[in-house]
């Protein structure tokens, strides 16, 4: 505590003391509760505290308004403490000084690891300016009611989402609150308002989702998930995709998504759990084939295999192939290999980057589609459809 008289002191209530104590045991107990040390390791107790944290604080809120102070507080006191664990963190780096005799030595200075020296003041960034979005959310022009469903069309937009903008509340999502809006329509300044802010939360989202990525990309791929590969990279991907990926020509992997017509997220994620474990059963035959044993060579490898190599084509391919189909549908939900990274990831900086920047994706993807839920209402009551 600071004893300056011009700061203003936050009591803190017996209830959330005793909140706080027992999620700081969870931490050290690893979530088992028994005491017998049989818990989760340390990373992945505190991905969970943040991923529970988020479910605790935004679970309710379910409509484009500024987020209640209690839970404000809350996220922020409790982040501050999670985050609190990267200060820790560190890593030494030379430095040269300057003695008072003028001589020069060089000397080892410690700061922050790189990965969080460079992506958690991001991420912070990114988590202040979303709270300044919702908080833009006032006196708005739109309103929404709590039960009840609008005759109007679901459809897919033209971005691939398969988010359906208004679904009927009744049959489907029945506990979202509908946007409603004047029978005129929003004015010109709202509309273009809520599309500006629209357009700079779409640029968060796409910023966590890189962040995440790219935490991911660095993670180590457990011996579980090398253990469950297939033997053969057409049998997971399937004879038909296959035969277009082994062409001989160009390859064009968006011509071969269209050619899939996915019709649901679930289709979307197996396909993408079934190329990623033939990219990587591909990657393992051209390791074996250059007489190489060890998986933690891979990348030195690929590196300087011949590129006239077929398995190192198809993993190429299969790549770009998972790279395009995320890209089509950027909401889409984990795959197999991401959470079995997680599931088994004991660096304690990459868990707390991964669950940060994932929880700030998802809620910078609900208020992009709260966004679009409101002016597809506008759209249709103004009858510009």
């Amino acid at each position: 505590m600071q004893s300056n008289e011009n700061l203003p002191v936050q009591e803190i209530s017996e209830a959330e003391l005793e909140t706080m104590k027992e999620r700081f045991s969870k931490l050290l107990l690893g979530e088992d509760m028994s005491g017998s040390g049989k818990g989760v390791c340390t990373a992945v107790t505190i991905s969970n505290a943040i991923t529970n944290l988020y479910a605790t604080v935004f679970g309710q809120n379910l409509r484009l308004e500024p987020l209640e102070t209690e839970k404000r507080a809350l996220w922020k006191r409790e982040m501050k403490c999670l985050l609190s664990v990267c200060d820790y963190i560190v890593e030494f780096i030379p430095r040269c000084q300057s003695l008072s005799n003028g001589t020069t030595v060089e000397v080892m200075e410690s700061r922050p690891r790189a990965d969080i020296y460079i992506n958690l003041p991001a991420l912070r960034k990114l988590d202040s300016m979303l709270m300044e979005a919702l908080d833009s959310f006032q006196n708005t022009e739109f309103w929404y009611a709590e039960e009840g469903s609008l005759s109007m069309k679901s459809a897919r937009s033209a971005t691939g989402s398969f988010r359906k903008v208004i679904v009927q509340r009744k049959e489907e999502k029945w506990w979202l609150p509908v946007p409603l809006v004047p029978p005129e329509g929003l004015s010109d300044i709202a509309r273009k308002q809520l599309k500006n802010k629209r357009e700079s939360t779409n640029q968060i989202h796409k910023a966590a989702m890189a962040i995440n990525s790219s935490i991911l990309s660095e993670m180590e791929i457990p011996d579980s998930y090398m253990a469950t590969l297939p033997k053969c990279g057409k049998s997971s991907v399937g004879d038909s995709i296959y035969c277009y990926m082994s062409g001989s020509g160009r390859f064009f992997p968006e011509k071969l998504l269209d050619c899939l017509n996915i019709a649901s997220e679930h289709e979307a994620v197996q396909l993408a759990d079934r190329v990623e474990a033939s990219m990587y059963t591909w990657r393992r035959k051209a390791c074996l084939s250059n007489s190489k044993n060890s998986w933690n060579l891979v990348k030195d490898l690929m590196s300087t295999t011949e590129r006239t190599d077929k398995n190192y084509v198809m993993a190429e391919r299969a790549e770009t192939l998972l790279f395009c189909l995320k890209q089509r549908y950027p909401e889409l939900s984990q795959t197999s290999l991401d959470i079995c990274k997680i599931q088994y990831n004991k660096d304690v900086g990459k868990a707390v980057l991964e669950s940060y920047s994932r929880v700030l994706e998802g809620l910078a993807f609900n208020i992009v589609a709260w966004i679009d839920d409101v002016l597809y209402v506008d759209k249709t009551m103004s009858g510009s459809e």
